[in-house]
């Protein structure tokens, strides 16, 4: 379908999984949904990093390779600016781009991102503070994508490991489950491996000293000040996220600069987000309406 929305969408998503999972299979697309209510859709693929990679630094990542896809989109004719999507820990780095470049966002829409991390709830959370990246970083330099997986799926074992395959066996004459299930079998073994210098800061400055919220985060020698994120903010999140708890995101709305924000707190948990079909039906054509009303 012809565009409906002048300023084009750029959607960032975190390093520790494919980007597929935002156009994993029909009906459920996330990308094609966004399509079809006429926004224009671009999407970062951080790729696969090689032992050269290791030395990233989220510097890199944010002032640099994401600088670069807004750069593109920004010089085509009639582009002073775009919106951003933000995914999981890449809400974060889009929160935090937002921050750093706020003269070449429009709109900034985050989903299942954290940005207080700090807290309690959540296994994932409570891992972190503990956890010696120092040895981990210095022993593997990337850190080994199928680890990243055991890691996740040990945060609810009779969930992830148990549950999930007797409901498999359940429906294994059902055609469409089959596919659905396989599909995201796929996406959840097929994780890339980490930058090791930018695991190290997420893991240090983010999970362990919170310093995004505190406004003390510094990157490529300058802070990241939330009050700079002037634009509109929707901030996404799941009640039942094991991942990414509603108290790592909702502070977000109240420590930025602008205005205009909404929280938006749905009954489902991380991946739920972005494969459920109710997302699509519902999220998605609201996201395009609330990017419609801002475009200015």
């Amino acid at each position: 379908e012809a565009a409906r929305l002048k300023t084009p969408l750029l959607l960032v998503h975190g390093l520790f999984n494919r980007e597929t999972l935002l156009d994993l299979q029909p009906g459920r697309s996330i990308v094609h949904n966004l399509l079809k209510e006429g926004v224009e859709v671009y999407l970062i693929e951080w790729g696969s990093p090689t032992r050269r990679d290791q030395f990233l630094t989220l510097d890199d990542h944010i002032n640099g390779f994401m600088d670069d896809m807004v750069e593109f989109i920004r010089r085509r004719p009639g582009v002073s600016q775009v919106n951003l999507m933000g995914v999981c820990l890449g809400g974060t780095f889009a929160v935090i781009y937002a921050a750093l470049h706020p003269e070449k966002i429009r709109n900034l829409i985050t989903t299942a991102a954290p940005t207080h991390f700090n807290t309690p709830k959540g296994l994932l959370h409570i891992w972190l503070q503990e956890i010696d990246i120092d040895r981990l970083v210095n022993a593997f330099g990337n850190l080994p994508g199928n680890l990243v997986n055991a890691a996740f799926l040990l945060l609810n074992p009779p969930r992830l490991l148990l549950d999930k395959y007797l409901g498999f066996l359940e429906n294994m004459d059902n055609k469409d489950f089959v596919e659905n299930f396989i599909r995201m079998e796929k996406w959840i073994f097929d994780s890339p491996d980490v930058p090791g210098e930018t695991l190290r800061q997420v893991i240090k400055d983010l999970y362990q000293e919170n310093l995004l919220v505190q406004g003390k985060l510094s990157l490529g020698g300058r802070r990241v000040d939330l009050q700079r994120v002037t634009m509109p903010l929707l901030n996404i999140y799941g009640q039942y996220d094991h991942l990414v708890p509603p108290e790592a995101c909702e502070v977000l709305a109240k420590k930025v600069g602008s205005r205009d924000t909404e929280n938006v707190c749905l009954d489902m948990g991380h991946v739920g987000i972005y494969v459920s079909s109710r997302f699509q039906k519902e999220t998605i054509p609201k996201i395009a309406a609330w990017l419609l009303a801002r475009e200015g």
